[in-house]
């Protein structure tokens, strides 16, 4: 008798169970019809309503809240407040009453006691996660730091609840924090929980955070799951650049900038694919990219410099100069520094030395980067550099050595080298003997040249430049 009263017990218990879910599911259905009727047929809603509310569910809060709800999602809020009231009614400690009462104080701007209702859910049930998601959804920009409060209490609670992770990702994608983005990211984007938009900024905060391999790697799981989105074309493009494999990176270009679907291009996939094509030496079609780029966004100045840089590797130091110029002058004065004005010299330097230009621009050019170097000199008296290349451009200028131009700038960069001992230095130094011993020499001061010479054999005891010069003198 014992075992029969047990299973006619676990009996009526599954029934009740199964009579209380098919219940639930008949009201539910019923409130979708209604839900329909309320805008299009309001009487025929209210009577249907009528039908529905009486008996045990008028002590229903669950049914009554969804009610308010329906009303709710209406945008009927006069009615939704009193389903609310005979919720209350019902029920005054069902957590759905208040998270429907926090929204509603949402469609009237109030943040703050929207989330006083979300923080009174949760006091009545600690597990209603709807409320911790909403309320961490209304701080997620006004107090992003109380938001993720919220939702690592959430995801203490429920570690399993894949929103939590998706919430989280979301604001710390917002506010920069890549690493931890990615870590959130990571703990639901190969779930049914992640959409589109997710795996997009997932990929995004990788490569922001110079993970470019794993950025790569989601950007090409996006394409298989999605060909149209050409977000993940371009950040396939932006991270085989990144990870220098630049041909790869321009086929990645190709398919981004000719894809079928239409693009809104920005600033930045021109500089990339500048970038891609200036390392695969296409200098010409690089510097068109660059200025595709500064056609977007002429604030990029630094663009002006990657011209610069492509011109200079055609041997077109015209263009290189006018570029390089034009980027300097973009800069404010505090920012044109000795480094920034060096490159200048440097460009009228090679275009004085190079064999492509005419005597007379050679020494124009030559001049131009004394006055760049002579600046530097001044600007940065302790700077050997600044001597240096006064003196190899004024050896550019006196190319047989007979008026000795370069001589006190050498003499001038010894002076501030010989003392420091560095080996660092080993090469400017043997450069600068080599000049002053070959100066020596054209001008008969044979003692002072060997003096110079033997100074190299210190340096560098296997300079055969050195081991001649004196094979010779003697």
């Amino acid at each position: 008798m014992k075992r029969l009263y047990i299973f006619l017990l676990g009996l009526f218990l599954v029934a009740g169970t199964l009579w209380a879910q098919s219940a639930d599911s008949d009201w539910q259905n019923r409130l979708d019809r209604i839900k329909e009727l309320i805008t299009t047929n309001p009487q025929q809603a209210s009577d249907e309503l009528g039908q529905l509310i009486k008996g045990k569910n008028k002590k229903d809060p669950a049914l009554l809240v969804a009610v308010a709800r329906v009303y709710f999602d209406a945008m009927q809020i006069t009615e939704a407040q009193k389903y609310v009231e005979y919720a209350k009614k019902a029920n005054n400690k069902f957590p759905g009453i208040y998270v429907l009462e926090g929204d509603i104080a949402l469609t009237k701007q109030d943040a703050g006691t929207a989330c006083q209702f979300y923080e009174q859910a949760i006091y009545f049930d600690s597990n209603c996660k709807e409320a911790y998601l909403k309320y961490a959804q209304v701080y997620k920009d006004a107090s992003p730091e109380q938001a993720i409060d919220k939702l690592l209490q959430l995801k203490e609670m429920a570690p399993d609840y894949l929103p939590v992770y998706k919430a989280l990702a979301n604001i710390y994608y917002s506010r920069n924090r890549f690493s931890q983005a990615i870590e959130a990211y990571s703990s639901f984007i190969h779930t049914t929980e992640a959409k589109e938009d997710d795996m997009v900024k997932y990929a995004f905060a990788l490569f922001l955070n110079h993970d470019f391999e794993k950025s790569l790697e989601v950007a090409r799981m996006g394409v298989e799951k999605n060909a149209k989105n050409t977000t993940f074309y371009r950040l396939i493009m932006y991270n085989l650049t990144d990870l220098k494999k630049y041909d790869e990176g321009i086929v990645a270009a190709d398919s981004f900038f000719n894809h079928p679907e239409k693009s809104d291009f920005t600033y930045l996939d021109y500089m990339y694919y500048g970038h891609l094509l200036s390392e695969s030496k296409k200098y010409n079609e690089a510097i068109a990219q660059y200025q595709n780029a500064l056609k977007l966004d002429t604030t990029k100045i630094d663009l002006w410099r990657e011209i610069s840089s492509s011109y200079e590797s055609l041997n077109d130091y015209t263009g290189s100069i006018e570029a390089y110029t034009k980027y300097l002058s973009l800069q404010s004065s505090d920012k044109q520094t000795p480094d920034l004005l060096f490159q200048l010299g440097k460009l009228y330097y090679g275009e004085g030395t190079t064999k492509s230009v005419s005597s007379a621009d050679k020494m124009t050019s030559l001049q131009k980067a004394d006055s760049v170097f002579t600046i530097i000199t001044q600007k940065a008296a302790d700077s050997y550099l600044g001597y240096f290349w006064r003196a190899r451009t004024n050896s550019a200028l006196d190319p047989e050595t007979t008026q000795g131009l370069a001589k006190p700038y050498y003499e001038s960069v010894i002076s501030l080298l010989a003392s420091k001992n560095d080996a660092r230095y080993n090469s400017v130094l043997v450069e600068c003997y080599s000049y002053l011993g070959y100066y020596c020499l054209v001008n008969n001061a044979v003692a002072q040249s060997k003096e110079f010479w033997n100074k190299i054999l210190a340096i560098d005891p296997a300079n055969a430049t050195a081991k001649k010069a004196l094979e010779g003198i003697k």
